[in-house]
């Protein structure tokens, strides 16, 4: 698995929640995984049940296995500060930088500024190690932009680095670049089993692959189960209307006459075999646009009560038993 976990998806596919169960999943047996927001919307921390988070790192869950995921809600304008200081040292002078607004004007007027801020702060707890050489975490997930933004975001340091030629930020910009392009990052996509979120997976897997960025795996997210296969909808289709009645009646449902009760059971149950059976199909036929993509793809279930903190780490152990740990 590689050491920095990107995901996205079109919006409403759930791919904060896929992203905090990847997480979860992933510091399983005692490892350490850092779970990174950067569209300030206090997802994560609403996933967890926990109060919204700051800019530092804060544990948020232990895994199974004595693992700890740690979460961490990027802001650009103090995650500015800390690059002026980390290049430049400017100590109190950032600070009143600050105070007189020069940090929001900077991410405002250059909107591709703020996008090198959050990817060279999650690149930067990639690379970071402790006294004894070993990596701080032994994972980053990012809840990453969605897919119609997804290459642009992570390909800004590309473009910085060749307007700026030298000097610390053409090589802070490298040096993201030199991870994101590299086997340590994958970038997953995750959507539903409806026309429009895969088509924008596909379209999202070519850009990424156009900009030479590592296209993960394909997370299907809300699986609805199978109650009927294709063999059983096909009778459904053709069983007479009577028969349907004297089965609703066989099963205590009431008498098979017209007008009682098992008839007028009748035309609702068989609508809603063909509406299942209408999406019995589009969810094979989407499937079958995925399989095309030729990535490893994952399937998690639709959770029917909603979401909560332990449907998260039901969540997160399909992800491990599919292999994603």
């Amino acid at each position: 698995m590689s050491r920095l976990q990107v995901v996205s998806g079109k919006g409403g596919t759930g791919k904060t929640t896929v992203a905090a169960a990847l997480a979860l999943a992933l510091a399983t047996e005692g490892k350490r995984t850092l779970l990174v927001e950067v569209e300030g919307r206090q997802g994560i921390a609403q996933l967890f049940e926990t109060e919204a988070l700051p800019y530092e790192e804060r544990k948020i869950a232990v895994a199974p296995g004595g693992g700890e995921v740690y979460a961490l809600a990027i802001d650009p304008e103090l995650a500015l500060l800390d690059y002026l200081q980390m290049f430049y040292k400017l100590g109190s002078a950032g600070r009143a930088l600050k105070k007189l607004g020069a940090i929001d004007f900077a991410t405002t007027v250059a909107p591709g500024l703020r996008d090198v801020l959050l990817t060279g702060k999650a690149c930067e707890a990639v690379r970071r190690k402790d006294k004894s050489g070993r990596f701080a975490y032994d994972y980053v997930v990012m809840d990453a932009p969605p897919t119609g933004r997804i290459t642009r975001f992570l390909n800004v340091n590309d473009e910085v680095a060749g307007l700026a030629k030298i000097g610390p930020i053409h090589n802070q910009a490298q040096a993201v670049m030199r991870v994101l392009k590299s086997p340590e990052t994958a970038v997953h996509l995750v959507t539903l089993l409806e026309e429009m979120p895969v088509q924008e997976t596909a379209d999202g897997i070519a850009e990424l692959r156009s900009a030479r960025l590592p296209v993960g795996r394909i997370i299907v997210n809300m699986v609805r189960p199978e109650v009927l296969d294709a063999a059983e909808l096909e009778l459904v289709r053709t069983v007479p209307r009577t028969a349907v009645a004297q089965s609703l009646s066989a099963a205590g449902l009431g008498g098979a006459r017209r007008g009682g009760h098992a008839e007028r059971l009748v035309d609702p149950l068989l609508r809603q075999a063909e509406e299942y059976g209408e999406r019995y199909a589009l969810e094979h036929e989407q499937r079958a646009v995925l399989a095309e993509l030729d990535l490893p793809s994952h399937e998690l279930p639709l959770l029917t009560e909603g979401m909560d903190l332990a449907g998260l780490y039901e969540l997160a152990a399909e992800l491990r038993e599919q292999g994603m740990s």
